[in-house]
């Protein structure tokens, strides 16, 4: 088993930055990928972004440029640096665990953006 925690989050305005953070604990050593998906109300989830263990970067064309993820594998913690925020970023950030056994999420974390 894996537990994800995220932290950070929050409002902001338009234009303005935010960073939110994941740490998992547990089974860690069975983690591969770590990465964010979103969900805004009416909406379905969706990828934003993803790290390998080796670093390897995937970005949703909405957020390339703009967002930026970081991992510390000491740590197993992952980081979302968000910049140049857009009120249709606005959704609650949920962590992922890609592992060996399987996949596991975090709660989410709302993230507001105010046009």
């Amino acid at each position: 088993q894996v537990q994800v925690v995220e932290s950070g989050g929050g409002l902001v305005q338009a234009g303005g930055s935010l960073r939110i953070s994941c740490a998992a604990s547990g089974s860690i050593f069975s983690i591969n990928t770590m990465g964010w998906y979103r969900q805004a109300p009416g909406k379905q989830r969706e990828l934003v972004v993803t790290i390998t263990d080796g670093g390897s970067t995937y970005y949703a064309d909405s957020v390339k440029g703009r967002f930026t993820i970081s991992r510390n594998n000491a740590r197993n913690t992952v980081y979302l640096q968000m910049n140049s925020l857009k009120a249709e970023d606005t959704a609650v950030y949920l962590c992922w665990c890609g592992t060996t056994y399987g996949n596991f999420w975090g709660q989410g974390t709302q993230v507001t953006v105010s046009s």
